[in-house]
């Protein structure tokens, strides 16, 4: 996996100017994510409900507007980031919701086997995209087979975001928002990647 390569297709997915209408779109899109996702967290209890309800159909929203962008180069269309309301909500709710819970168990053995679950599944929003008759389970299975052998390079490839980060929050935060889809826009060109390396066609149940 060439990290370099990937950043470098994430960065002309968006156009390649971060100020460009392509690149400033995909940061309303993240915007308007961050802020849902404040504003059902300062609401005690019920926060938790709705964040539980909401996080799932926006996630699979985003990824599909992600691979849609990724292949056609257009603008996001802002309104598309709440199709996960329309498509298949109870499924998207369900990936989000049991993928959390796993991964929280997963969690409690140490830190390392959550982290590592995490990366084994963090494809799992895209194949639900790519297959929306998937249940959740054929969903994270399908994430495991795709990153399998690839979740050290996965993690490296995380990382190597904390130098971004760290720079746009010292523009009081605001930079952060140019991060996230630059962030997001190199995984979606990882999940292509991965699927030309080594999953064609998956199969419920069945082997890659």
């Amino acid at each position: 996996m060439n990290r370099a390569d990937l950043k470098q297709r994430a960065k002309a997915q968006l156009g390649g100017s971060i100020f460009g209408s392509v690149w400033l779109y995909a940061v309303l899109v993240f915007f308007i994510n961050a802020l849902i996702q404040l504003v059902g967290g300062q609401i005690p209890l019920l926060g938790r409900v709705v964040g539980l309800l909401l996080t799932g159909p926006l996630s699979y929203g985003i990824a599909k507007m992600l691979l849609k962008q990724s292949r056609d180069g257009q603008a996001m269309n802002v309104a598309e980031m709440f199709d996960g309301f329309k498509d298949d909500f109870g499924g998207n709710f369900l990936l989000h919701l049991l993928m959390s819970i796993f991964i929280a168990l997963w969690s409690l053995l140490l830190v390392v086997p959550g982290i590592i679950k995490a990366l084994g599944w963090s494809m799992a929003y895209y194949i639900k995209v790519e297959h929306p008759e998937y249940t959740w389970k054929q969903c994270l299975d399908a994430s495991t087979a795709l990153t399998n052998g690839h979740k050290g390079d996965l993690f490296v490839l995380h990382l190597s975001f904390i130098g971004w980060y760290f720079v746009g929050s010292l523009c009081l935060g605001v930079g952060t928002l140019w991060v996230m889809p630059y962030h997001q826009a190199t995984l979606t060109q990882c999940y292509h990647w991965l699927k030309s390396q080594q999953y064609s066609t998956y199969r419920p149940g069945g082997a890659v």
